[in-house]
């Protein structure tokens, strides 16, 4: 049996993995497929991959990018999620803003620098026409810490999958303002080179397995209802969120990657061009 080592978020995006585990799918083929939860996002993924922590990363298609243009040893194998990731922008219930063009200038938390939410702060800025030099940030790690923030006032806005931060809405600890969408397809499946180099028949069979769930996913019986009790969702927004999202099963394409940099260029996020070759399989 060859242990691999896998990591990603503890979202509804995910389940597919944490099927395919629980039915023995990986075991069928020889491998264990040891899965840990990141709640720390991307951030910490890429200094995973990057330490040698883990084999393989379920992580954010701008992250990764950003991280191996940074020295990262690492490629992105395919993409997972095809569709955009619905970034809230959210204030504490009780902030002074009502608006998105009330928090120019203001402070955002993010998990950490390099995350989704650090970055999409900037895809946000741009969009808003924002000078994003004056952008500021508060790393407060994960959501517990979002929700400290922005309640006591040491940051004044954080931005979060939707669907994620959906019931924390629903608690009337979060107000939404609006909801800044990645202009790229948002999950990619991303590996050290190390492990490619040693296991390139041991990969070919974890994409097979993984890609024949999320294929067949949608048509799964009462995985809305699945969905909605395991990660704690109200039904209709379950719904909403599958009625939106697609998987993918393909690596990425010349087109949408030359977009993501191009737009990390923009935003001296990277400071070079970051060839194809380097980043993906």
């Amino acid at each position: 049996m060859k242990k691999v080592r896998i990591i990603g978020v503890p979202e509804h995006f995910n389940l597919p993995w944490h099927m395919a585990i629980e039915e023995g799918a990986f075991e069928e083929r020889g491998i264990d497929l040891q899965w840990t939860e990141i709640p720390e996002g991307t951030g910490r993924m890429c200094q995973m991959l990057n330490d040698n922590e883990t084999d393989l990363a379920i992580i954010l298609t701008e992250g990764i990018i950003k991280s191996i243009s940074e020295g990262n040893d690492s490629k992105i194998i395919q993409e997972y999620i095809a569709s955009p990731l619905l970034w809230g922008i959210h204030v504490g219930a009780n902030s002074q803003f009502n608006a998105i063009s009330e928090l120019k200038n203001k402070k955002a938390a993010i998990s950490r620098f390099g995350s989704g939410s650090h970055l999409m702060a900037y895809v946000n800025a741009q969009n808003e026409d924002w000078d994003t030099e004056n952008l500021k940030f508060e790393i407060i790690n994960n959501l517990e810490g979002a929700k400290e923030a922005l309640t006591k006032g040491s940051a004044d806005y954080f931005m979060w999958e939707h669907f994620t931060t959906k019931p924390i809405v629903d608690e009337g600890i979060f107000r939404r303002l609006a909801d800044c969408p990645t202009p790229w397809p948002c999950f990619v499946i991303a590996a050290t080179n190390n492990f490619i180099a040693e296991n390139e028949g041991i990969l070919k069979h974890i994409l097979e397995v993984i890609n024949s769930y999320t294929y067949e996913f949608k048509q799964i019986p009462s995985i809305d209802k699945t969905l909605s009790n395991r990660y704690n969702q109200q039904l209709s927004d379950i719904n909403e969120w599958l009625f939106i999202t697609r998987w993918s099963q393909q690596q990425m394409n010349s087109e949408t990657y030359e977009n993501v940099v191009k737009t990390l260029l923009n935003l001296d996020l990277i400071e070079q061009h970051l060839q194809q070759k380097k980043a993906l399989y």
